[in-house]
This record gives structure tokens, C-alpha cells and sequence, in this order.
């Protein structure tokens, strides 16, 4: 398979890949009118790739049949719109048939989260990501990777083997780490996408990403747009304007440790009237004395 079929999905990934919010009813049941109006929100804001079942959309705490319906719903809503990389993982047969799912479906790609086993050796990373996507030759499958340890070279093995690899998610908080893994890897050879958000993005862009993943956006999707415009046009002094912007709203969501990183995002949604501000366990709820804060950002963006 040639990697020119991949051609629109590898477009798709060099840029603003939004990661939706999972917004939730009063019975903790996920909101399926709230989501899809979430949904157009971001649309209507320019945004043309989604992450149905990322991190930001609560994907650890949501049931199987949950994130079944956060795909189908995600696909529904954006039709043409939009190109869709479905967030899979957890075992195996899971991994693959969540993956199959999404392409029966008619999503694009698959975003594959990091194997979560407290033993994940090199060649083990390997061997799970090739039986993922050698399950759906079809589809463009996207590694999430936040392993420090994992080798460039491990990666280009994968691709060895399997060309819909097309591209990486790379979120380990290290810019130098990321160049050498990249070049380490091939860095033409695959679409980078920053997949720390908006607070590194520049920093990567500037060692070979093209994208960059998105919780923000759920909230403001012009200020990731303009912050990617910026890249794109190398203005790097015009994309750290953005990045002063959005500052503190970040540093909020990555206290104790990305503890909040879920729970600030649907607190601005809240106080935008836009949804619930309900997470799950093991997030929680944002403080009363701390949703002011938030909620200032929040319209001080002028959305």
C-alpha cells in the first residue's frame, strides 16, 4: 500500500487535531444532543480533524459501549466536515476491535493511546501497534506515544512493516527529545503532531512538527487557529503572542500533574452555558474558589 492513498488523512494530522470534551447529563449518562451541538461548535469554527475518544474526552472512565457512541455520534455529526482519528486502545482484541469499529464507521484514521501495562518493552510496543493496524490496513493509524524510553528507530520498524503509520502524536515534554526521536524515526516519513498542545507547540514546530493536538480549542477554537496560522507562517513572536494568551489557562490544567487537564476544559464550557461541568472519577470537579478563575479566561477570550 502506497502512502500516497494516505494523502488527505497525512493533511489532516498537519493541523489543529481537536480532542473533544465527553460532556455528561444529570444522571452521569453521556449527552449525546449536548456532545453533537459541542461538535458543531468546534466545526463551525474551522476545526477539520477530530478526536473522538482522546484523553480530553474522558476515554479511561468511559464504558465500551460509551465510546462506541462517542464514535458514532462523532462521525454522524461531522459527515464531510471533518476527517476523524478515533482514539483506541486498552488489550488487544479491544484495541482491534474498537479500530474496526471506527472504520466500519467510516473514520479515517486511528489514534492508538499508549499501551497502558506497567511492562511495555520496545520490541512489545511494536509487536501491539502492528497488530492494531495491520487489522485495518485502510485506515491511517497515529502511535500515541509518552514514552521518554521508546527509540526512534522502533517506529520506523513499524512502518517497515506496516505504511499506514503515518504519523505520531508525540507528547513526551521534552522538545530535544523529540527532535532526535523524529530524525531518529524519519522525519519526512511521517506527519508530527505535537501532541502536548498549544503550551509546546511552537517549541515543536520548530524542530519538525506541522501539527498539533487540542483541548483548548474545545473552548475557543479561533485561538488554536490563529496560534497554528502563526506556525505555519514560521511568526514564531506571533505564535508566542497566543501562547502568553493561553498561558495560565494551561498552567490550570496541568496542576499536580495534569490532575485538572479534563476538568478546566468543561469548567470554561460550563461558564460559557455550553455544557455540564461534570467529569469522572479519577478527575474531579474544579473547586468553587477556583472556577472564577477560569471562568474570567474564559471570557476574556471574546468568544
Amino acid at each position: 500500500m502506497s502512502s500516497v492513498t494516505f494523502e488527505a488523512q497525512r493533511a489532516a494530522l498537519a493541523d489543529v487535531v481537536a480532542i473533544p470534551v465527553t460532556p455528561f447529563a444529570a444522571d452521569g449518562s453521556v449527552d449525546t444532543a449536548t456532545h453533537r451541538a459541542l461538535l458543531r461548535r468546534l466545526l463551525d469554527g474551522g476545526i477539520t480533524t477530530l478526536t473522538p475518544n482522546g484523553n480530553t474526552g474522558e476515554f479511561y472512565a468511559l464504558a465500551p459501549e460509551e465510546r462506541r457512541l462517542v464514535a458514532e455520534t462523532t462521525v454522524a455529526e461531522a459527515g464531510d466536515r471533518a476527517v476523524i482519528l478515533a482514539g483506541v486502545g486498552h488489550d488487544l482484541p479491544t484495541a482491534i476491535a474498537s479500530a474496526r469499529h471506527a472504520g466500519d464507521l467510516g473514520a479515517q484514521m486511528v489514534m492508538v493511546h499508549q499501551p497502558v501495562h506497567p511492562y511495555v518493552s520496545a520490541v512489545g510496543w511494536v509487536d501491539y501497534h502492528r497488530a492494531i493496524a495491520e487489522a485495518v490496513p485502510e485506515l491511517g493509524v497515529v502511535p500515541y506515544i509518552r514514552n521518554a524510553q521508546l527509540p526512534g528507530a522502533r517506529l520506523a520498524e513499524l512502518a517497515d512493516h506496516c505504511p499506514n503509520v503515518i504519523g505520531v502524536k508525540y507528547a513526551v515534554p521534552d522538545a530535544a527529545r523529540f527532535a532526535a526521536f523524529a530524525r531518529d524515526a524519519g522525519l519526512d516519513r511521517f506527519v508530527w503532531v505535537a501532541g502536548l498542545a498549544e503550551p509546546y507547540a511552537p517549541s515543536y514546530f520548530s524542530a519538525g512538527a506541522t501539527g498539533f493536538t487540542s483541548g483548548l480549542v474545545n473552548v475557543a477554537p479561533a485561538v488554536s487557529r490563529n496560534m497554528l496560522d502563526a506556525l505555519r507562517a514560521c511568526d514564531y513572536p506571533a505564535a508566542m503572542k497566543v501562547w502568553e494568551q493561553i498561558r495560565r489557562f494551561e498552567e490550570l490544567r496541568a496542576e499536580q500533574g495534569n490532575a485538572n487537564n479534563v476538568t478546566v476544559v468543561k469548567e470554561a464550557l460550563a461558564a460559557l452555558g455550553l455544557c455540564r461541568r461534570d467529569v469522572r472519577p479519577p478527575s474531579r470537579p474544579l473547586p468553587e474558589d477556583e472556577r472564577a478563575e477560569v471562568a474570567a479566561i474564559a471570557a476574556g477570550w471574546s468568544i
